[in-house]
């Protein structure tokens, strides 16, 4: 019997969603959805018309926070992802929006049920502190 790998553990979760390549594809599908989805049209207006600069952030961050290189903070920088969200009103429907599209992308992936469950869990932490955040700064 082979050893499961443990997420959250080294670089398991970002081997699991195929390296930056696979970080990539789903950050495709992800902004793609947010394009069609007519409940993600608020979040997508948050956005500025080409999302190239947003698709690589959102890639490079997810490399390093799944164990992997971290690329966000060599290309841009230290990241403050609540405090950068901050500067928009970010309330619950809009995260649910985000994770809304975020599970329609995952989903497009081979990725094996139990890493698939487990990313869109772990994607629910940073999601809900923006909430916060935005409630911090904007008020309920």
């Amino acid at each position: 019997m082979s050893q499961a790998p443990t997420y959250g553990v080294g670089d398991a979760s970002y081997q699991a969603a195929g390296g930056i390549d696979g970080l990539r594809r789903l950050v495709d599908d992800f902004y793609r959805l947010m394009d069609q989805l007519p409940e993600a049209a608020a979040i997508r207006a948050m956005h500025p018309q080409s999302l190239e600069l947003a698709r690589d952030k959102l890639a490079c961050f997810l490399s390093g926070w799944l164990g992997g290189p971290r690329l966000f903070s060599e290309r841009y920088g230290p990241i403050a992802i609540p405090a950068f969200h901050a500067q928009w009103p970010i309330d619950q429907a809009h995260s649910a929006a985000w994770l809304h599209c975020m599970a329609g992308a995952i989903a497009r992936q081979a990725y094996p049920a139990d890493f698939a469950e487990y990313l869109l869990a772990q994607l629910h932490v940073p999601a809900q502190r923006i909430v916060q955040a935005s409630r911090n700064r904007h008020g309920d």
